[in-house]
């Protein structure tokens, strides 16, 4: 459930909307003044947006033209592989608004541009977007570290600013109330319901020992953190601990020195599938084959995972996801009819990401339906008191945009990524231990 996030590609991974403004010119304003039932509804959302850490309101466009929402994609840099996905989502839900009515009748038209998956690209985009592009609506980029500066810049315009990730800790920190995380649950939570099961198991069963490697990340570092702390709670001993920087590229020596740990569970960190598919390569190479491998990234990019480390060495792997294929959430299955029309290939190619970012346009589709509008303040105060049905299943939020649902276990099994903890969300048991490489 990926998501979401530093300075490194993550492809794929059970679990995406627009507003409006008008011309931003005083004979808009003289106007809107002279009514006395549309000057107590500004006076209203003044009020709100006062409530709520004083987003400013954002007009709303004269009514015929596009729904215009602009977002920065990383499509190259870092990012790029999730970048791509990213791009799919939010392409897929337009196509299919615009094919059913478009957004309040008017059509979805997206603008985006390349932020090289770097902080000051994606800052300098959205402020083109707004100021110069002149969009309606705007939605969230790939990855903690380019959320917290893009979302910055759309509260100082007062956008709403759904994200399809973005969800570590030092996003929510920043107490953005126009900021929403369209993933099931946090990211630093992701590795409870891994640790919940090992609960599950008689301790003679369980992992002893344990190895953690983990980019330096604002997404994978307090994930893995978290996960650890959970997991000691288990029983299971703490043997090799490893934060690598994010401008590393060379896995190799923490490849080798997890090897030379012998720990029977291996607990992989990062924002993207890169780090994962190095270390299974090395694993693989030395013959070391853990019990137990769980992975924040890599696993959940479908086809790009499979076919880097071999379809056959897929098998019991496991990842934290929001989303799955099989799930019967809402217009799953129009989502899935569309994918595999467009792009081909087969559900298991599916990178978590593009369900991420159709939820994104999912959510704020429905929160201008309700209050028939796309006025920005009103949105972000929408999204805030209600519920929303998406790929992911139903979605709410806190004050501060963290999404208040659970994430799941998904584990390769035959082939396929499936559901496999909390019971509950479960298509299979979970295989283990992990068999050996083929």
């Amino acid at each position: 459930m990926k998501r979401s996030q530093g300075p490194r590609s993550r492809n794929l991974k059970l679990r995406s909307f627009t507003a409006v403004r008008k011309e931003k010119e005083m004979r808009t304003v003289i106007g809107f003044a002279r009514s006395s039932r549309w000057l107590l509804s500004f006076i209203a959302v003044a009020g709100l947006i006062l409530s709520v850490s004083a987003v400013p309101s954002r007009p709303v466009s004269a009514a015929g033209g596009p729904v215009k929402i602009g977002f920065s994609v990383s499509l190259s840099g870092d990012f790029s592989s999730d970048g791509q996905a990213i791009l799919q989502g939010y392409q897929l839900w337009a196509s299919y608004v615009n094919s059913h009515g478009g957004l309040l009748g008017r059509k979805v038209q997206l603008i985006h541009y390349d932020d090289a998956s770097t902080p000051t690209q994606v800052a300098t985009n959205y402020t083109k977007l707004i100021t110069s592009d002149k969009v309606d609506l705007t939605f969230g980029p790939f990855s903690s570290l380019l959320t917290i500066p893009s979302a910055s810049v759309a509260r100082r315009y007062g956008f709403a600013f759904p994200a399809p990730a973005g969800g570590g800790p030092s996003v929510f920190q920043q107490h953005l109330p126009n900021f929403f995380f369209v993933q099931p649950s946090p990211v630093a939570d992701n590795l409870v319901s891994f640790a919940n099961w090992l609960k599950t198991m008689p301790m003679a069963r369980r992992p002893k020992s344990a190895a953690y490697i983990t980019v330096d990340d604002p997404f994978a570092k307090p994930e893995t953190d978290t996960g650890r702390s959970f997991i000691q709670r288990r029983g299971v001993r703490t043997v090799y601990n490893s934060v690598v920087p994010a401008e590393v590229t060379d896995f190799q020596p923490v490849a080798l020195a997890t090897v030379h740990s012998h720990a029977q569970l291996v607990v992989i960190g990062s924002p993207g599938p890169d780090l994962s598919i190095a270390l299974i390569h090395t694993f693989i190479q030395q013959h070391y084959s853990p019990k137990a491998i769980i992975a924040t990234s890599g696993p959940d990019q479908g086809k790009t995972f499979s076919k880097a480390i071999g379809l056959g060495n897929t098998e019991g792997i496991m990842v934290p996801e929001g989303w799955w294929y099989g799930a019967k959430t809402f217009q799953n299955p129009q989502f899935i009819k569309a994918y595999l029309q467009r792009y081909h290939g087969t559900v298991a190619d599916i990178s978590q990401d593009v369900p991420e970012a159709y939820s994104v346009g999912q959510v704020i589709q429905q929160a201008a339906q309700k209050i028939h509008s796309l006025d920005n303040a009103a949105i972000i105060r929408e999204v805030h008191r209600g519920t929303f049905q998406t790929l992911q299943g139903p979605m709410r939020f806190d004050s501060i945009g963290r999404p208040l649902g659970q994430s799941f276990i998904v584990q390769w099994q035959k082939g396929r990524p499936l559901p496999v903890y909390p019971t509950r969300f479960a298509v299979k048991k979970v295989e283990y231990p992990k068999p050996p490489w083929r």
